[in-house]
């Protein structure tokens, strides 16, 4: 394994450090990390990774009560097979078929690899992984090893590629991605060249460089989800993501409006699925100063018994789903909505004490809810009492953490947060973008459809990144660049950065107050508050003419101090953030004039709509009182069958083609650039291939990796 030192190369009269290697991983995830393991077993170990903190990210740091990796059955009687799991996943809409294939043929090898590197799966004395069912599963395919299930996987993995000796190259801003044409790829296509990163722990004001390139063939992008759009979110403090690098280089999108939201707490940041409402903790909310103490959910859920009910569902109907939403348990999502965005209050949990009445009375529950329960040995006392006896850790889990939170003593603050983005980079069977050598796995890679099971996501990111890594050890073989050819490519890169920070730092020393963490407060903000989990075609509209106008501004709008590497650093983490922002919203305006109506964990606003019901019975036809943004009509599978994509034009930049069009009327070229938009059918599912001697026979001539 070489050492993969920078050398200097001097572009445009700036030497500047380069790495060169064959492979570049970014992301320190347990996709990334997977990915740079798998290349290196593949025999390709000119492979470096890079990362904007090892320590931070959503694998390392995220989870919730049971956290879960999906994979198919590996216990028991149950029937099941590849094509089965496939189909599953595919039935969630807007899922290419070969990507629910792949996911979950390789599922088993990805799982059992995991296995093998030390993550303690929980296996009978027989050596069967027993299973449970998780949301969206008719099968018992989820596993889990407790509440840390990534942050394992991501400890082992990372053991297995320090030991393999490859370089990690810590504290690097992702900047641009650097592309050059592709002769083999048709009219516009690119291809990989390189990377440029700001490094962090480098001062600007210094004598050494805080710019470094990586010369390289191949991308593997484990940047994870575009997290730093939102303020209101449950990803982990430095989680931010680096979408906006892609887009900028042409790298496309897919089914951006997907994301998925779910009731969390907020300090500390945590999903509050499972046991913690399971246990049918209270609901409360107060004003910004901690007064005028409400239980909310009475309002709109007057019956003790199905209110109950409903918070003990979203224990494993957790995250929020639209369907669940007219007269199900993700009406709750709905109102604690209403508190905290719609009349700016705080909503908190308490295990203190039982809802509504202080004795607790197990009778009233539904007939599912009272059999779980009675089962668990809780249908007595309060909610913290009935939480520790079915789940301790999940108890002392809110004692450890910073600021920790004892739950027989304190409220525990939560909100409806972003949580996932189920769609992301395209990608095709192998896990490669439509630019040649840039392959996103993990969540930013754009592989999930609409609906997807829960663990799903870490099943995708090992599958990705073992399918990236097949690939790029087959195909991806090319020598980079030469001095002057990667200079000439790198060179108007690193000039645009350049500019920016000396206009940034520039209106800073002319007295400019630093505005780079307001910029950055104010588009999560907007983000949070117009296109959540609660939309509408108007609400978009709004928040995308802020945005623009943010973006189209931005080299003369941003100041930086020179001297605080933060602010430096968050000039280029902001403008990501808007680039990232301006197309999504633009693909979330695209999608309703596409016809788009409320799916998957987003209410879009509709005036010809329904309101959520009461309830069942009689008085299921009965409306509640509610704001008449959640009014909705249910897309009801419309557009399972198509999948949008998105392209970002630079400025002067044609479409692909003419299937590509603009959400408004291209004017001019836009100095922000100019996001586009298609609709095509959905990949299907592959035609089985499963006669031995045929597949053995092209095996053995060609290989698998085509």
């Amino acid at each position: 394994m070489t050492h993969h030192d920078p050398q200097d190369l001097r572009i445009d009269g700036h030497l500047v450090p380069v790495v060169t290697a064959q492979t570049v991983v970014v992301g320190t995830g347990s996709a990334g990390y997977c990915a740079a393991d798998r290349l290196v077993q593949a025999g390709h170990d000119d492979v470096v990774m890079v990362a904007d903190k090892i320590g931070a990210g959503a694998s390392r740091n995220a989870g919730s009560d049971k956290q879960t990796y999906y994979k198919l059955t590996l216990s028991g009687g149950d029937d099941d097979s590849v094509r089965e799991m496939a189909q599953t996943l595919y039935s969630g809409g807007a899922m290419d078929g070969d990507n629910a294939l792949a996911e979950a043929a390789l599922s088993a090898r990805g799982f059992l690899h995991l296995v093998d590197l030390g993550v303690p799966f929980p296996q009978n004395r027989y050596g069967e992984f027993i299973g449970y069912k998780t949301d969206h599963d008719p099968r018992r395919r989820a596993t889990s090893v407790g509440p840390y299930t990534s942050r394992t996987m991501v400890e082992k993995l990372e053991a297995k590629v320090q030991r393999d000796g490859t370089r990690v190259f810590d504290e690097c801003r992702v900047v641009d991605v650097v592309t050059v044409p592709d002769p083999d790829g048709g009219p516009g296509a690119r291809r990989v060249a390189g990377l440029l990163v700001l490094r962090t722990d480098v001062p600007h004001d210094g004598a050494a460089s805080p710019w470094l390139l990586f010369r390289c063939t191949n991308l593997v992008y484990a940047t994870g989800g575009p997290a730093g759009m939102y303020a209101t979110r449950v990803f982990p403090n430095g989680q931010w993501g680096a979408s906006g690098a892609a887009y900028r280089a042409g790298v496309h999108g897919k089914n951006l409006t997907e994301w998925q939201f779910g009731l969390a707490s907020t300090k500390p940041r945590w999903n509050v699925s499972g046991t913690y409402m399971q246990v049918v903790p209270r609901f409360v909310s107060t004003d910004a100063d901690g007064g005028d103490e409400r239980e909310f959910l009475t309002e709109a859920v007057p019956d003790y018994g199905r209110l109950l009910s409903l918070v003990f569902l979203k224990g494993y109907q957790w995250p929020f789903d639209i369907r669940k939403a007219l007269d199900g348990s993700s009406l709750i999502d709905l109102l604690v909505y209403r508190e905290t965005v719609l009349r700016g209050r705080r909503v908190f949990l308490d295990f203190r004490r039982n809802p509504v009445q202080d004795a607790f009375d197990p009778s009233a529950l539904s007939p599912e809810a009272y059999a779980y329960l009675e089962k668990a040995d809780v249908l007595f006392g309060t909610p913290v009492q009935r939480l520790r006896r079915m789940n301790e850790p999940a108890y002392q889990f809110y004692l450890d953490k910073n600021p920790y939170v004892d739950l027989e003593k304190d409220m525990l603050e939560v909100d409806v947060c972003a949580q996932h983005n189920n769609g992301g980079l395209v990608v095709d069977a192998w896990w490669q973008s439509n630019v040649t050598g840039f392959y996103p796995v993990g969540e930013a890679g754009g592989a999930h459809g609409v609906y997807r099971p829960g663990g799903a996501a870490l099943n995708s990111g090992q599958v990705g990144a073992t399918r990236a890594a097949q690939h790029v050890a087959a195909h991806g073989t090319t020598p980079p660049l030469d001095d002057a050819a990667f200079a000439a490519a790198a060179g108007p890169v690193l000039g645009a950065a350049l500019d920016l920070t000396a206009r940034a730092t520039g209106r800073a020393a002319a007295g400019v107050p630093d505005n780079t963490g307001d910029l950055l407060r104010e588009v999560q903000v907007l983000m949070s508050a117009k296109a959540g989990p609660v939309r509408s075609a108007e609400s978009i509209h709004e928040a995308l003419v802020q945005v623009h106008a943010w973006l189209r501004d931005y080299d003369d709008l941003v100041t930086a101090d020179a001297g605080s590497r933060r602010a430096v650093n968050r000039t280029f983490l902001v403008r990501d953030i808007l680039t990232s922002a301006y197309v999504y919203l633009s693909a979330m305006a695209d999608y309703v004039a596409h016809g788009g109506r409320s799916r998957g964990s987003v209410l879009y606003t509709d005036a010809a709509g329904s309101l959520p019901h009461v309830g069942h019975g009689p008085d299921a036809a009965t409306e509640l009182d509610l704001p008449e943004i959640f009014r909705f009509t249910l897309d009801g599978g419309a557009l399972d069958e198509e999948v949008q994509e998105t392209a970002w034009l630079a400025p002067g930049e044609t479409a692909p083609d003419g299937a590509w069009a603009p959400v408004v009327p291209r004017d001019g070229d836009d100095p922000a650039g100019t996001p586009v938009f298609r609709w095509r059918p959905r990949r299907p599912l592959p035609e089985d291939d499963d006669f031995f001697e045929n597949v053995w026979r092209e095996f053995r001539e060609h290989g698998n990796v085509l």
